[in-house]
């Protein structure tokens, strides 16, 4: 080895610079410093650059002790430069160092965080014009293996942060190219290094993210699922931090960053997402709608996407936003195809599993046809069929509350416009007689028959409950109306009697039919008349049910002639429940009047010839013995037919003898069913012999 062969460098100091011992690499630096200070103050700069080579190409040396004296005698040549002259010669001092924190002695790397760090504090921001390559080596070795070479990539990058918060002109882009191109790391410490990159340039108040807030919020919010806790907190400090800056600012978010904001934030609300990252996209998602208000009307459908799942979890912010956006398009109007949208994710949820859920979307589908109904409509013909199939819901408060939508809709003013009444296949008396009702109304009656007849233990279970409401809601004598209207086409008779039974017992005990009760025994105009006759029609079908009509109105000479004709009946089971149900009503307080009427000697002959009947027909039960003390008392009844307060007895303004004729015609349709079944039933039994001799 010549001192030629190195330069200005000589072979002794090159000797002692790449010995094994660090104390006499140490020592040798200090000689590389003076040199290079002498060469500088002398203006030697030619020998000065062959210098820094020389040690540029121990760096890069094959030999692990070349490397070390190379990177010591690097540092300590920029030690001599100093602050003033070292600039000018920074890519000769750091570009040779970069390299070496890829080396796979873990000692070289180390060195390499040491002298890369001595470089930089003596050249300042000067080293920023290698940034890049160097905030890559940082991410690499503030991952590495070895304890101490992540203690001084630790020190180095702290430095390096302090040098870009010491020059205001630093490009901020660079740094947030580099940070979107690594935010999907799933290491810790790297998401900790560019958390921490994060949060102490956020603190500079001449640097704001805002414009790339949109880049990292996903790459963010994946962090959230972190396991060690520390990184958790550092990723909601600097998301919280990116929000204030947010809000302070608004406008500094384009519309097209709000939009991809909107989206990363509805992806993070999945049931499957970290509850921390679930709860903090409903947050940020909140101050949006709050800062942009209307502006977000656009991604309405895609907000409800991130919402309705998270409705019923309180601990969330979910609801908050859902009252927040309904405010919203109460104020405003939505373009149809934003409602288009809309009303696509709506009718997908409603089918979910969650009871708040489904609430929540008829609540909004119930807010759209109040705000907006004319636009709703054009919809209808995908929206009334869910609403139906949702009556079979087994919550009761979304089975009262789709009840309230389909009533309203029942009601809407543009309903009408929107259905073909001709399509109903409805002849023109049957036109005539539904001629002032909702179209709507009418669709809405023959899909529910139709639900009912498919799906009879909806009939039984919550029937009752559905008319009941349906009754509240809209006008009784149109739902009866229409409902007999339709039945009187039914060609299966079971399920007619089934519907009778029901519609029958919320005639005679619902609250909510109180005055429909009234119109029927007044029979005062025209409407109520071809009512009460739709009804006679329809009841035929079940002879209790018809007498118990006949009874309400006061129609008791033909309640007399209907019971008499009851042994033409064949009494099962079902008739002798009727029966008992109708006695129980005769004692009860709706049918009061009734009872009173025994006291007239115009009315007790009809009354006693009904009960009596009643009474034979009884097996001798409970209800039996009910009946029979009050035929007993009727003999000890005073007449009231002197008092002024006596009833009078009303002209007939219905005309009977069809209808009898038609009650007849249903009892003799139902003797031949009954002959019918049985002949079926004993067919079937010699069948089956046959089949058991073969």
């Amino acid at each position: 080895m010549s001192d030629g062969q190195y330069g200005p460098i000589s072979a002794g100091i090159i000797r002692s610079i790449t010995d094994k011992s660090y104390e006499r690499r140490k020592a040798a630096a200090l000689d590389v410093e003076k040199l290079v200070r002498d060469l500088f103050n002398n203006n030697q700069l030619s020998q000065l650059d062959k210098c820094l080579s020389v040690l540029g190409e121990l760096i890069n040396s094959g030999n692990s002790n070349q490397r070390k004296g190379g990177l010591i005698g690097m540092a300590a040549a920029s030690i001599a430069l100093g602050n003033k002259n070292a600039p000018p010669y920074t890519a000769k001092l750091v570009e040779p160092i970069i390299p070496c924190f890829h080396d796979a002695d873990l000692q070289i790397r180390y060195y390499a965080c040491e002298s890369l760090y001595n470089i930089a504090k003596i050249c300042k921001t000067s080293v920023l014009a290698h940034f890049e390559d160097i905030f890559d080596v940082l991410w690499r070795v503030t991952a590495d293996s070895d304890q101490n070479v992540r203690g001084g990539a630790e020190l180095l990058n702290r430095l390096i942060t302090e040098i870009v918060l010491s020059e205001q002109e630093f490009d901020i882009a660079i740094l947030m190219s580099l940070i979107r191109d690594r935010i999907y790391t799933q290491t810790s410490s790297n998401r900790r290094f560019i958390l921490e990159w994060l949060n102490t340039i956020d603190s500079a108040p001449f640097f704001s993210f805002c414009n790339y807030i949109s880049e990292i919020s996903d790459g963010l919010f994946k962090m959230l699922g972190e396991q060690a806790p520390a990184v958790r907190d550092l990723c909601e400090t600097v998301l919280g931090n990116f929000l204030t800056a947010i809000r302070s600012k608004p406008e500094s978010l384009s519309l097209e960053d709000r939009i991809q904001m909107i989206n990363v934030l509805v992806v993070h609300t999945h049931e499957n997402e970290p509850f921390l990252a679930r709860k903090l996209s409903l947050i940020w998602l909140e101050e949006f709608v709050k800062l942009y208000k209307t502006d977000l009307l656009v991604m309405l459908s895609t907000c409800l996407v991130g919402i309705l799942p998270s409705i019923v979890e309180t601990e969330l912010k979910a609801d908050a936003v859902n009252r927040l956006l309904m405010a919203l398009v109460g104020e405003a109007k939505l373009e149809q195809d934003i409602l288009d949208k809309t009303i696509e994710v709506l009718l997908k949820y409603i089918k979910y599993d969650v009871v708040e859920t489904r609430v929540t979307v008829l609540n909004w589908i119930r807010h759209l046809h109040s705000s907006m109904p004319g636009q709703l409509f054009v919809h209808m013909h995908q929206i009334f069929p869910v609403l139906l199939n949702t009556l079979s819901d087994t919550s009761d408060e979304v089975l009262l509350l789709d009840l309230f939508l389909i009533s309203n809709i029942c009601q809407s003013e543009s309903a009408p416009d929107q259905v073909d009444v001709s399509t109903f296949g409805l002849n023109e008396t049957e036109l005539k007689q539904v001629s002032h009702i909702s179209p709507f109304l009418i669709k809405f009656v023959l899909s529910l028959l139709e639900m009912f007849r498919t799906e009879p233990t909806l009939l039984r279970e919550r029937g009752v409950l559905i008319i009941r409401q349906l009754c509240l809601l809209l006008e009784p004598a149109h739902i009866y109306r229409v409902i007999c209207v339709l039945l009187e086409r039914e060609s299966k008779h079971n399920f007619a009697q089934e519907m009778v039974s029901t519609l029958h017992g919320v005639l005679l005990t619902a609250t909510e039919l109180f005055i429909l009760r009234d119109e029927l025994r007044a029979l005062s105009n025209e409407s109520s008349r071809s009512l009460f006759e739709c009804i006679f029609r329809v009841w035929s079908n079940r002879p209790i049910a018809l007498l118990g009509l006949c009874l309400l109105s006061q129609h008791y000479q033909q309640a007399a002639d209907i019971a008499l004709l009851l042994s033409q009946v064949d009494i099962t089971v079902d008739v002798l429940l009727e029966i008992d149900k109708l006695v129980n009503l005769v004692e009860s307080p709706v049918l009061a009047y009734v009872r009173m009427d025994l006291l007239s000697s115009i009315h007790r002959p009809p009354l006693c010839t009904v009960l009596s009947a009643l009474l034979m027909l009884l097996p001798q039960s409970e209800a039996f013995v009910t009946l029979h003390k009050r035929l007993q008392a009727v003999p000890a009844l005073v007449s009231i037919d002197n008092s002024p307060y006596a009833p009078k007895v009303p002209p007939c303004r219905i005309d009977f003898p069809p209808l009898m004729l038609h009650f007849k015609a249903a009892l003799a349709r139902r003797q031949t069913e009954v002959r019918s079944r049985h002949r079926d039933l004993l067919s079937g039994v010699v069948t089956q012999m046959k089949n058991v001799k073969i």
